[in-house]
């Protein structure tokens, strides 16, 4: 680390390998993670044992899939010298910790847990009886109490989540002695990106851009994406706060482009394709740089492993000081104590 990590609370955050990223992943947290790097002691986590939750009837894409995440946190500006990079899965503190945790987390606090029941409900397809899905808020506080995380940067959604890990530090704390910190939520900036088809970007809708995409493939996406309902000639003047591609263009477009587009769409002076093409224009100079980044990784995909291998040692490091605390205040350490000490 390029600044002592006593004089900076710690982040943890992770995200499951499902492949390519795209600009929702970028907007909802990789820039915020890329900006908290000086400001806080990051450790970014593949969470692969988390994939397995939802997706453990086919594990052939996890490792390939955990490659092509950390491609894109390498490109976005994720910077191995300060922060640690690592993958869950060989970091075996986080099983051990997740079990001892296990065994003092009632049943109920995970019922109760909003996204539980919500995924129940909206997955139908895959079944999730399973302790691993029930558990996985139970994991996700192993993954932050491990690091003694001070802070953890999460949507309103997961919010439940780091209250639950809150919980769970305080139960242990009170049975065992002062061990965890209770973390804090920060909870990031949520704008509103939508996809192609107008509805929140999600690869479950098919409607997402990637940070990797290619320039053509930018483009000709941003033509097919709805735009204001109301607008049915191009003579019919629009409402940019209620068109996706307004949306988009409020998150990533110049104010002098926002001007214009404010104007030209109200007036009826622009066409939605020329107002898609100036959005386009904006996705592809902020992505083209990472995109050039990215490249050196997939013809060099070692170059990749090796910084996980070495995040993953010294995630290995920091949790080995985490459990040797955890045994000890648990009366489970290896250290001989006579009887009646």
């Amino acid at each position: 680390m390029t600044t002592s990590s006593k004089t900076r609370k710690r982040v943890l955050s992770g995200m499951r390998p499902t492949g390519k990223l795209h600009l929702g992943n970028y907007v909802g947290a990789l820039q915020n993670w890329v900006g908290m790097q000086d400001q806080y002691e990051c450790y970014f986590c593949v969470v692969d044992w988390h994939a397995l939750t939802t997706d453990y009837a086919d594990t052939s894409k996890v490792k390939e899939n955990s490659l092509e995440v950390v491609f894109d946190w390498l490109a976005a500006g994720l910077d191995p010298e300060r922060s640690v990079l690592f993958l869950q899965s060989h970091v075996p503190a986080h099983a051990e910790l997740h079990l001892l945790l296990s065994m003092i987390t009632p049943l109920g606090w995970l019922e109760r847990v909003p996204t539980y029941k919500e995924q129940r409900d909206n997955i139908k397809d895959k079944d999730l009886g399973t302790y691993g899905f029930l558990g996985y808020p139970l994991l996700q506080a192993a993954d932050i109490l491990v690091y003694k995380g001070d802070v953890v940067p999460v949507g309103e959604d997961q919010a439940a989540h780091i209250e639950l890990t809150r919980e769970i530090a305080r139960r242990f704390n009170g049975f065992y002695g002062k061990v965890f910190p209770e973390p804090q939520t920060l909870l990031t900036p949520a704008a509103k990106l939508p996809g192609t088809d107008g509805r929140k970007m999600s690869k479950s809708y098919g409607n997402t851009i990637q940070m990797a995409d290619p320039e053509p493939v930018i483009r000709q996406k941003l033509k097919t994406m709805v735009t204001d309902p109301a607008r049915v000639r191009r003579s019919d003047p629009g409402n940019p706060d209620v068109c996706p591609v307004g949306d988009l263009h409020k998150i990533f477009s110049t104010k002098e482009t926002m001007a214009k587009v404010n104007e030209g769409c109200r007036s009826a002076g622009i066409g939605c394709i020329e107002c898609k093409g100036w959005a386009a224009d904006a996705l592809v100079q902020l992505l083209a740089p990472m995109q050039e980044r990215r490249r050196k990784f997939e013809e060099n995909p070692r170059l990749a492993w090796d910084i996980l291998e070495a995040g993953t040692e010294r995630a290995r490091k920091t949790t080995g000081e985490t459990m040797t605390d955890v045994r000890a205040a648990m009366g489970m350490s290896l250290e001989y104590e006579a009887p009646g000490k």
